[in-house]
């Protein structure tokens, strides 16, 4: 808990009781590796901050194949849909890579905190803006970079991922297959 409370407070300031009132409406969860924060189809009824671990966003392309589509690391809020009122039913998968750690609040209560803490959606739109912008940032080579420059781009932008989840995972993200990524990465050394 103490981790959400000081990021939001990297972005705005709050009292003991606007603290207080954060830290009554949360609740902690774990994930164990592979349980999933949400599933593609089934309406998501929370708010979640990733304080520890790794989670992948992913989807099913046309073949039925699995397209990863970004990773989320710790510090991370993860809103669902665009308006707080309704539920979100996504149409991918939010999976854990490693066990992790989360900050999770009803979608209820997040209202209600935003309807009681003045500049509170003031804090998580600054939140929302530097994340987007790191999403932005880290995939934006991807597109016109080779394979090798990809995956280098790769370790640049997320150096603490690579040894925390499976190379078939990265691949995926990077628009290569596993064996391509192996050679890749054999070649580098």
């Amino acid at each position: 808990m103490e981790k959400f409370i000081d990021y939001i407070l990297q972005f705005g300031n709050l009292n003991k009781q606007q603290i207080d009132l954060i830290k009554s409406k949360a609740t902690e969860i774990e994930l164990h590796k592979d349980d999933y924060y949400w599933e593609a189809g089934k309406a998501v009824k929370q708010i979640g901050f990733l304080t520890d671990g790794v989670l992948r966003v992913y989807y099913f392309n046309n073949k039925g194949e699995e397209i990863t589509r970004y990773f989320i690391d710790e510090k991370h809020l993860i809103l669902s849909g665009n308006n707080v009122d309704e539920f979100y039913t996504p149409s991918e998968y939010l999976q854990a890579l490693t066990d992790c750690k989360m900050v999770v609040f009803p979608k209820q209560d997040w209202k209600e905190i935003s309807e009681i803490i003045i500049g509170w959606d003031n804090i998580i739109q600054k939140i929302i803006a530097k994340h987007h912008t790191e999403k932005l940032r880290k995939r934006s080579d991807l597109i016109s970079q080779d394979a090798t420059e990809r995956y280098l781009g790769f370790l640049e932008k997320f150096p603490t991922l690579a040894n925390r989840i499976p190379l078939s995972y990265i691949a995926s993200y990077l628009g290569m297959t596993a064996s391509s990524l192996s050679r890749i990465r054999k070649n580098i050394r």
